[in-house]
């Protein structure tokens, strides 16, 4: 299994892609409805997937197709983990499994401390053998990136060494805040925006994705 490096990995991938771009916008939309927000969020996810899975290890096995033998690809070594960061995770969870249905899946509960801006852990559950996986850490928002530097403390403390955190946005505070406590570790997102308000949103931004997705404020 391939592992990445700081000096082999690029830091930060923005998906430039017109359907990733419009959805993103519908999603941005104040009067977008929850059941719309979740449609696009679990389609936007799918083509997000398309590009964080590009460069997974590939080998070939001998199939017989209706015509003849052939060293077909696969994927080499243990099945992905894919690991939503609660609760707003598993929005982008769902519609990646719908890929790639196969996956080990796994679970990190952090929430904010609304005055000290500050990650606290309330649940972490995941697969086996993480450090034989290529382990795909998922939240729409990095903001600023103390919670998902947190998680990414989390799966590395597993055993961990493959990881790639996707996003659906991210802010540049956040994504300074990850290269700096996780070097190693890609981030892909679909949109970098401008900056964080004085609350700790990203701006523009489209608010908090939980409760957009859930109906709850």
């Amino acid at each position: 299994m391939t592992e990445h490096t700081a000096e082999t990995v690029p830091h930060l991938t923005v998906v430039d892609h017109p359907l990733v771009a419009h959805k993103l916008s519908m999603m941005r939309r104040t009067e977008t409805s929850t059941a719309v927000f979740r449609q696009l969020l679990r389609e936007i996810s799918q083509l997000l997937a398309y590009e964080v899975t590009r460069d997974l290890p590939m080998t070939t096995e001998r199939i017989q197709t209706p015509i003849c033998e052939w060293d077909a690809p696969v994927l080499e070594g243990r099945k992905l983990a894919l690991v939503s960061i609660l609760r707003a995770g598993n929005g982008l969870l769902d519609g990646i499994l719908e890929l790639i249905p196969g996956a080990r899946v796994g679970f990190v509960g952090l929430y904010r401390d609304p005055v000290t801006l500050k990650p606290v852990q309330y649940y972490c559950k995941l697969p086996s053998e993480m450090g034989e996986r290529v382990t795909i850490a998922v939240d729409p928002m990095l903001a600023t990136g103390n919670s998902s530097a947190a998680a990414v403390d989390l799966l590395k403390e597993a055993g961990a060494k493959n990881i790639i955190f996707l996003c659906l946005l991210a802010a540049p505070e956040g994504v300074a805040r990850m290269k700096e406590a996780h070097p190693d570790v890609r981030v892909v997102t679909a949109s970098l925006d401008e900056r964080l308000d004085e609350k700790g949103y990203i701006v523009p931004g489209l608010g908090d994705a939980g409760d957009r997705m859930f109906g709850t404020k």
